[in-house]
């Protein structure tokens, strides 16, 4: 069907002009057209399949666009092999297998076209010989994709936009090569840009890729790319991500508003950046994965984080180099893990750190020189065996604990200084390491240097000022410092170790203890902030009490009900008095197994006698401290790959001299639990309780049907805990007895019949799976006192006994029963 005319002007300068004239069709009209012809085409609808052989110039009129379309139905709307010229053109297509507008050999200009499709594409570019420039298009295809680029294609496109695209906005593969410059790509489904292949590549310039339901630019499997001043926003995956081998760099760009990873790296990719900002992102800005990647930037920007993610991801042997960049507002800094794993970080600015500046750990390294650490929890953290690297000329300022060293970590930190930190300038405990050359602290609220259980650590020509605790605080056994100074005019304590090393030209200030002398730190002070619902982790133990071991089980005693309970704690307790008597006298004492397995229902007092177990044991002198840690599943397991690992060894560290209390514990190994972290968690968990059996006393707790099915899910966590403690549900004679002790100790006095009252209530009381034991009773206490309340509250004058007794009529309704089904 044609609507209109073909005017077909010569454009030689031959006299012979038998082809200039009007033609009904497009296609009659390229039959008689040659190489610099001009075919002007009036307004319509053309239902051809036009194939352009000659350097011709295609035109519908100037201002007109979309009054002429070019839409067959089925097959390509377009194709070009040879150098022609279109303009202001409308193309449609409906084949699913054919692209609307084909280019497959020399280098057509293409301008002002509007391509509406529900093609395969809606530009492709295919072949070697194919080097069109395409100005001032734009293509919507809902259906496939918006501009392919393959099989050594190429050519250059400006001002382009990508409005929609059912798959990926701009792929390239099999070897195309394009240059895009100023275009956009928006509302796709999939990529934004996609380069993949060997031999592929994309160079954008001033481009912007958004509103796009995947990842916004994917480089793949040897592909490579350049992006100049281009912006990529708000996708619904990754930002940018490189796999295989892939290669890309990001100069002067802007990466924000992702929900996911900002820019991923993975199998041996490569990313270079340059002048690079990385803002609102919801997982990693960068996240670096495996051997042989690598990431080099240079001048950039990371911040604003929306989620709980460290900023940049280092694991599984990856590099990432950082020179002159600024790391700021976010969770975490930098993590890095696994053993190969690498950052290097030069004259840069990590500040406004909600937990952790620099993580290492998992045997990786990390080297930070000339580099400004500002308000952290913690500034620098080298966790665990093999972790190190080198900290040079670095200033750390305004954080809870300077740097942290555990487990066996063994950095160098060379002429760093750390300035007013709440905690401690320098941390070493558990076994770490690490030589301190011509460090300082000032200003610390804590010790300057604290190591304690016996870490090897050395320190050279050192010095603090103003530390309100001391400047050197050292275990017995394991520092050396030589050539230490402070302003502190306190003196000299030293001690010979037992490896014959000990303190070596110690000076004024510096001050060593025997494990039992020094405090017990909080461990990880600075990056596990202590909840403020839970002030038991501070104290209320032995140590904090000073209560002996009679006077707690008199407490134990004293509650209500928990008979079998109590006996399994004095047994217990009576096989731990019993072996320290027989060690006392030279003989052998029995090992017992102080870890428990607590089963029962919630409310029946298993949190208090954790609580007051362990001031048990801290008064026979088992424990140091004897406080509670009370923790659950979502203190311990993370949202990413390694994070459970180190919150529970956090967990652990601050239970250290007391007890670890895991309320639940049958949720770290749910039934379905596929790749879940809980069992990470066990896992870790079974091994610290081995390495440091005599530190830690750990308490599971949970269902009874619960708690036998997590007590098989590792082979070491049922030899960890011989013995399992079940709390049974209190009778209605139990709850009664806390009701009065509540009334008791708030001064009000239970009226006549209200006991009898209250024991119907209890014995009446539906006893489904959200019954709350000793909650329960509680909280009918409090709704006697609140209804009481609203009583009292009418009387004009009341009495004494008015505002202390309470009557049945102050006990709350039955709960109602769910309804039955009717018989059938």
């Amino acid at each position: 069907m044609v609507q209109g005319t073909v005017q077909v002007t010569h454009g030689g300068s031959s006299r012979w002009r038998r082809r200039s004239g009007e033609y009904p069709t497009l296609t009659a009209a390229l039959a008689v057209a040659g190489d610099g012809d001009v075919l002007s085409i009036a307004p319509g609808t053309y239902r051809e399949n036009l194939v352009l052989h000659h350097a011709v110039t295609l035109r519908g009129p100037e201002g007109g666009l979309g009054s002429v379309r070019i839409a067959p139905l089925d097959g390509v709307a377009l194709t070009l092999r040879a150098s022609a010229v279109v303009q202001d053109l409308y193309l449609e297509g409906q084949d699913r297998a054919a692209p609307a507008l084909l280019v497959e050999d020399g280098s057509p200009e293409l301008t002002d076209l509007r391509v509406s499709t529900r093609s395969a594409a809606g530009i492709e570019v295919r072949g070697p010989g194919a080097r069109p420039l395409v100005r001032r298009c734009t293509v919507e295809n809902p259906t496939g994709v918006g501009i392919a680029v393959l099989d050594g294609g190429g050519g250059v496109f400006e001002e382009c936009e990508v409005v929609a695209a059912g798959q990926t906005g701009i792929s390239v593969r099999g070897g195309g090569r394009p240059r895009l410059e100023r275009c956009r790509v928006h509302h796709a489904t999939g990529a934004g840009i996609a380069v993949t292949g060997e031999g592929s590549g994309l160079e954008a310039l001033g481009c912007e890729v958004y509103e796009v339901k995947g990842t916004g630019v994917q480089i793949a499997a040897r592909a490579t790319a350049r992006l100049t001043d281009c912006s990529v926003h708000r996708t619904s995956a990754d930002g940018v991500t490189l796999d295989t081998d892939a290669v890309l760099t990001l100069a002067g760009c802007d990466i924000h508003d992702i929900p996911e990873n900002a820019i991923d790296l993975r199998s041996r990719s490569v990313l270079s950046l340059s002048r690079t900002t990385v803002r609102r992102f919801g997982r990693n800005g960068l996240s670096v994965w495996d051997p042989g990647t690598r990431v080099d930037a240079e001048s950039c920007e990371i911040h604003d984080s929306t989620g709980d993610y460290p900023a940049v991801w280092i694991s599984d042997g990856a590099t990432v180099s950082l020179d002159s960049c600024r790391v700021h507002d976010v969770p975490d800094a930098l993590f890095v893990l696994d053993r190969g794993s690498r950052v290097d970080v030069v004259d840069s600015d990590l500040s406004q750190v909600r937990n952790t500046a620099v993580s290492v750990s998992d045997g990786a390294t990390a080297q930070l020189d000339d580099c400004r650490i500002r308000e952290a929890a913690t500034g620098a953290w080298f966790r665990d065996h093999g972790s190190g690297g080198t900290l040079a000329d670095c200033t750390i300022d305004g954080v809870q604990t300077g740097v942290i060293v555990t487990k066996g970590a063994d950095p160098a930190l060379e002429r760093c200084t750390v300035t007013s930190p709440a905690e401690a300038g320098f941390y070493v405990s558990a076994g770490g390491r690490g030589t301190f050359t011509a460090c300082r602290v000032t200003g610390s609220s804590g010790f300057g240097f604290h190591v304690i259980d016996g870490c090897r650590t050395t320190l050279t020509r050192c010095h603090t000022e103003r530390s309100a605790r001391g400047g050197y605080e050292f275990a017995e056994d394991g520092p050396v410092a030589e050539e230490c100074t402070s302003d502190e005019s306190g003196p000299r304590r030293a001690a010979q170790s037992a490896s014959g090393g000990g303190l070596a030209g110690a000076q004024a200030g510096i001050r060593t203890v025997t494990a039992a002398q020094s405090p017990v730190p909080q461990t990880a002070p600075a990056s596990v902030p202590r909840p403020a619902d839970r002030p038991e982790e501070g104290g209320g133990g032995a140590a904090a009490a000073g209560r002996g071991s009679g006077e707690v089980l008199g407490q134990l005693d004293a509650l209500v009900g928990l008979d079998s309970v109590k006996r399994e704690v004095r047994a217990l307790t009576d096989m731990i008095e019993v072996g320290r008597r027989r060690q006392q006298a030279g003989l052998k004492a029995a090992s017992v197994r102080r870890h428990l397995v607590f089963t029962g229902s919630p409310g029946t007092g298993k949190t208090t006698v954790a609580r007051l177990y362990g001031e048990i044991l801290a008064s026979l002198g088992v424990l140091e401290r004897g406080h509670l840690v009370e923790v659950s599943r979502v203190d311990l397991v993370g949202e990413h790959i390694g994070s459970t690992a180190i919150r529970t060894q956090e967990a652990f560290d601050r239970a250290r001299g007391g007890v670890l209390f895991i309320d639940e514990a049958y949720a770290l190994a749910p039934e379905d639990s596929g790749r879940d972290f809980g069992r990470e968690a066990i896992d870790t968990l079974v091994k610290l309780m081995e390495d440091h059996r005599d530190a830690v006393v750990v308490i599971v707790a949970g269902y009874t049907a619960e708690m036998d099915r997590f007590l098989t899910v590792n082979p070491g966590v049922a030899s960890r805990f011989s013995r399992t403690i079940t709390f049974g549900d209190y009778g209605p004679e139990e709850l009664l007895r806390i009701v009065e002790q509540q009334a008791e100790e708030h001064e009000y006095r239970l009226g006549e019949g209200t006991s009898e009252a209250l024991l119907t209530y209890f014995t009446e009381l539906p006893k489904g799976p959200a019954f709350g034991n000793g909650r329960t009773a509680r909280q009918t206490f409090e709704s006697m006192v609140e209804r009481h309340a609203g009583r009292v509250a009418q009387l004009p004058e009341p009495s004494t006994d008015d505002l202390t007794l309470l009557f049945p009529a102050d006990l709350p309704a039955l709960p109602a029963l769910p309804a039955q089904p009717a018989p059938c």
